[in-house]
Formats: structure tokens, sequence, C-alpha cells
């Protein structure tokens, strides 16, 4: 058995623990709007929730948090067509909780207002890009009315999906550490 208060046996454990630090957060979760809940902005700031999904970088796993009054407020995804027309009708998803999640789970466009009769007329909406895993885009950047697809789509409420194991660089660090748990095992019981 290994002696645990020894240096070598803290330099090791030491250094695995340095290197479990390097994996990294893949998923986040943004209130939307940040310090403001969701609502209709305000005469000084009638631009919020465009300004807020221009200051972001959105991808798959991430998740967008909607506080509102629930009995005041609720929040429905739609088609960029309903989103420029404010038509209210047939959302793709409906959220009313007033602590609305929805979760990022395909790359694209993404469409949200208040689903009160006048509040998407007042800009309470919300356009975002979603990039795929790798950092790249699905849709080309213009934000303008040609670049909006006609298709609707599908809802995509649900659970966070597990980060993209594929990637060598997501891989590297969980690789590195568990070599070097073998390492540290292997010195401390003395074979190395």
């Amino acid at each position: 058995m290994a002696n645990l208060r020894s240096s070598r046996f803290q330099f090791l454990c030491a250094f695995q623990f340095l290197m479990l630090l390097q994996t990294r957060v893949s998923c986040y979760q943004y209130k939307v709007g940040d310090l403001n809940a969701w609502g209709i902005p305000t005469s000084a700031n009638p631009h919020v929730y465009t300004n807020w999904s221009k200051n972001h970088i959105f991808k798959i796993g991430d998740s967008l948090l909607f506080l509102y009054p629930p009995s005041q407020d609720s929040v429905i995804q739609v088609t960029g067509q309903s989103f420029n027309a404010c038509n209210l009708t047939d959302p793709i998803l409906y959220m009313n909780n007033g602590n609305s999640l929805f979760n990022i789970t395909s790359p694209g466009e993404f469409y949200f207002t208040s689903a009160v009769p006048g509040h998407c007329e007042k800009k309470q909406k919300l356009q975002i890009s979603a990039l795929s895993g790798n950092g790249s885009s699905a849709f080309s950047p213009s934000y303008g009315p040609s670049a909006l697809p006609d298709t609707s789509y599908p809802t995509v409420f649900g659970s966070i999906p597990a980060a993209n194991s594929s990637s060598p660089s997501q891989r590297a660090p969980v690789f590195l550490a568990a070599v070097m748990g073998f390492v540290s095992w292997d010195l401390i019981r003395g074979r190395m």
C-alpha cells in the first residue's frame, strides 16, 4: 500500500486534479434578456431582445430560460413567417409556467414571441441562431426576411443532449486524465 503522505503521491494527485480541470463545459443556460425578465421592452430599450441575441453564440446543448409572471405572459415558439407577421396562431411550442426552459437540440433559426395579443407588435419577440456542435452555422448570417426559411420547425423542447463525443478535442482531456490515473496507480503501487 502506498504512503498517502508522501510528496510523490501528493504531486501525482495534484497533477491528476489539474488534468481533470481541463475539461470544458460545453452547454450553457442563458436567461433571456439577462437582467430583464421576459416582457414588453421599455421605450428606453426597445430592441433588448434583438441586441441580446446578437451578443450571444448559441449551440446545440444550450438552453434558454424565459422568466415572467405566469398570470400575465407566456412564450411561444413560432415559424419565421409567423414571427415576422406576429401571427400567434398554430405555435410550434407553447410555454406558460413563468419559468420556461427551451433546450436547443438542433442547429438552425428559432423564433419566440409572447402568446399575449399585442405583445409581439411591441417587440416582445426573440430570434436566435443556433450553431452545430462544431461551431459552424447551419444558415447564412443574414437576418433579413429573404434569409428566413418557409418551413416550420419540429418541437425541440426536451432534455439537454449529451456532448458530441466524436470530437477529438473533447475526448483528449478525458483520455489524458485516464492515462494519468493509470500511471499514478502504477507509481503508487511501485511498479514503475
